[in-house]
């Protein structure tokens, strides 16, 4: 299909001398969550009261100062939700709740009746100001959209009266401001100011949503940089911005907007909003955090906080949500892995982990989950579970020949293995290897500077008994196996560490053997005796070959 005759692009905005192009974001802006109004109506069934209200408690604890606590003219439950907040001295001294109304008296009179005994207020005034709003869905022009804003502030300012005591703060939308023309929206603005005399002072709120992205993030930028130079009264305003997701850019429109001008941000948790969702206010905040910018809001506890907006939304999380999903902190590719692991092991002051912007551990995530394994895994995430997973330590040689080992074996799982699925594929290919050399009973002498070593070896069934001396209890071995068996292995390299802790921990040896041929093999042992696991990795390492 050809679109060009169905859909129009959006015209660009005159302004050939930005300046937010050439900006970086500093500090953090106000921000105003919006969840329990914008995030509550998207839901197909709303929160109740008791939901709503454990919901406040999560973004009061997260540190918003500006919370959008609903539309109490909009439903019963809307009403009684604000009442039972201000009644019950829900509100801390330090927050201001924001309640939404259309430029209608009737509306307002209950709004206003919804927020009596409140100590800080915004009232956030609207209507809708697009041409697409204005020709279809109202039939009115400009100056009939101006006087239904002009007319709604003054309802506002005549009906503020009755909260006496109230910290009272204005805040007028033109609603679907990024599909308006900028000189009229700036035209509706300058109305509602006039009429509403905010001062340096006492300023009010320009609330510039991109209600519908219409445009790329860059556009809007324009819009607001281009709104906040040509409006009068800068300094008698607050710019804030309130993006949606219609082409996934909300994120990206609400940085630019802050390049370009914008003061505040209006958002909700993890996204949730009508259609793709408003801003998700934690993607943005984490930005901040991840450049060195202290974002005013706490999310070291951000797993607890997405189990509340779970519980009281009945949404979901989705599992690559940047920051907050499942897996966002999870590799499964081996070269990530292998970066990841490499990462760590070399931390510093300064967070420089390939792959990972943030640490986990700032947002109350371990670092557990970081390397999981499937078919796609390599040798590194491998070696990094084994260790992690099952405190298996493979030398780096000896995991560059088990991950070749393990791949095929995970392929055939199809499925993500465990560390318990590499443990077994890791004891079954080495630990386990008893045939055709067994281990016979032993005895070491261990004084001076030699070792002697007494024991037997069977080779299917034929033993064979070894004496001879050493420099420790693996060498006076291989010296009496190879004088013994004639095989003539040599060893390259051996480790060993403890499995556990305790009295009872077992000890686990690796050991690099080369054979007469010139081939390698790792073997491996296990042992409450370092010695025996030396020696069981030794004969693991001929049974391999």
């Amino acid at each position: 299909m050809n679109p060009q005759h169905k859909y129009l692009p959006f015209p660009r905005i005159d302004l050939p001398h930005r300046t937010w192009p050439n900006k970086s974001i500093t500090h953090a802006p106000l921000w105003c969550s919006v969840d329990l109004r914008d995030g509550n109506q998207a839901l197909a069934v709303p929160m109740t009261v008791e939901q709503k209200l454990k919901m406040f408690d999560i973004l009061v604890a997260c540190g918003f100062k500006e919370i959008e606590v609903g539309f109490p003219a909009a439903s019963p439950t809307e009403f009684a939700f604000v009442r039972k907040l201000i009644e019950e001295g829900r509100i801390p001294e330090d927050v201001t709740i924001q309640v939404l109304v259309q430029a209608r008296e009737e509306l307002i009179k209950t709004t206003i009746a919804s927020l009596v005994g409140a100590k800080n207020v915004i009232m956030h005034l609207y209507n809708s100001t697009s041409p697409a709003q204005r020709r279809i869905v109202f039939g009115l022009e400009k100056q009939d959209i101006i006087a239904m804003a002009v007319r709604g502030t003054k309802w506002v300012k005549e009906s503020v009266a009755a909260l006496q005591g109230a910290n009272v703060t204005f805040q007028y939308s033109p609603e679907s401001f990024s599909a308006t023309e900028v000189e009229f929206a700036l035209e509706v603005c300058e109305a509602v100011m006039d009429v509403w005399q905010p001062t340096p002072e006492h300023r009010m709120i320009l609330n510039l949503p991109c209600t519908v992205e219409v445009a790329m993030p860059n556009v809007y930028a324009d819009q607001i940089e281009w709104f906040a130079t040509h409006m009068t009264r800068r300094d008698s305003a607050i710019i804030s911005v309130h993006t949606h997701n219609d082409r996934g850019t909300g994120v990206a429109a609400t940085e630019l907007a802050l390049l370009a001008g914008a003061d505040r941000a209006e958002g909700t948790l993890f996204g949730n909003g009508e259609r793709t969702g408003n801003l998700d206010i934690v993607i943005v905040a984490l930005n901040m955090y991840t450049q060195g910018i202290d974002p005013g809001l706490e999310f070291s506890n951000l797993d607890a906080i997405r189990d509340v907006y779970e519980e009281c939304t009945g949404m979901t999380v989705p599992p690559r949500q940047p920051y907050s999903g499942e897996l966002v902190f999870t590799a499964f590719s081996g070269s990530h892995q292998d970066a990841i692991r490499k990462g760590l092991q070399n931390e510093g002051v300064v967070w420089e982990v390939p792959y990972l912007i943030i640490d986990p551990l700032d947002i109350g995530r371990t670092r557990d989950g970081l390397i999981r394994i499937n078919g796609q895994s390599g040798k590194g995430g491998i070696a990094h579970m084994l260790e992690h997973g099952c405190g298996i330590r493979l030398p780096k040689d000896m995991a560059r020949e088990f991950g070749a080992i393990a791949g095929p074996l995970i392929d055939r799982l199809g499925r993500e293995a465990t560390a318990a699925d590499l443990k077994a594929m890791f004891f079954n290919e080495y630990v386990a290897r008893t045939d055709p050399w067994k281990l016979g009973e032993v005895h070491f002498d261990e004084g001076g500077r030699e070792c002697r070593f007494k024991g037997v070896v069977s080779h299917r069934y034929k033993g064979h008994e070894i004496s001879s001396n050493g420099n420790g209890p693996i060498d006076a071995f291989v010296c009496g196996f190879n004088s013994r068996c004639e095989t003539g292995v040599s060893i390259l390299d051996q480790a060993e560490h403890a499995l556990g802790s305790g009295a009872d921990a077992k000890a686990i040896s690796y050991v690099k053997l080369q054979f007469q041929d010139g081939a390698i093999r790792w073997g491996a042992g296990v042992d409450t005796s370092i010695p025996l696991a030396s020696i069981r990795a030794v004969l693991s390492a001929l049974n391999r070959k």
